[in-house]
């Protein structure tokens, strides 16, 4: 079978204060701050920092309605979901449906860095949020 998910492009990391968490990654531990936004239509402020071939993304949620918030409401901080580059998301997300693999989202959508992403829901990945975005 060829290979569907390409490397691992991000963690995502679910956190109440994204300045305390910056100062964290950043400062104590030597991550560089390479970019940051804030998504108001998703309720999210969004900062990646990366460290030799890692990168991680800090979420803290803005508004009650927000995934995040409600996430952190349920599970609490830490590790949100993993996110795999693949080369057309399209193509990946109808071969994983076709495999019984249940989407959250049904079409692809513009995540924080621009590129197209989408959700695979964590009950058919064994507990675990995963994210596909295109690159």
């Amino acid at each position: 079978m060829p290979e569907r998910l390409g490397k691992l492009g991000h963690i995502g990391i679910a956190v109440t204060d994204i300045e305390e968490a910056k100062r964290l990654y950043g400062e104590v531990l030597g991550f560089t701050l390479t970019a940051e936004k804030e998504m108001p239509e998703r309720g999210l402020k969004v900062a990646f920092l990366e460290t030799g071939n890692t990168k991680i993304e800090l979420l803290e949620g803005t508004t009650p309605e927000s995934a995040i918030t409600k996430f952190i409401e349920k599970r609490g901080t830490g590790i949100h979901h993993l996110s795999f580059e693949v080369s057309d998301i399209r193509m990946v997300m109808k071969e994983l449906a076709d495999e019984g693999v249940r989407l959250i989202d049904q079409e692809p959508r513009t995540g924080a860095e621009g590129h197209l992403t989408a959700f695979l829901h964590p009950k058919s990945a064994m507990g675990v949020l995963l994210e596909i975005e295109e690159e």
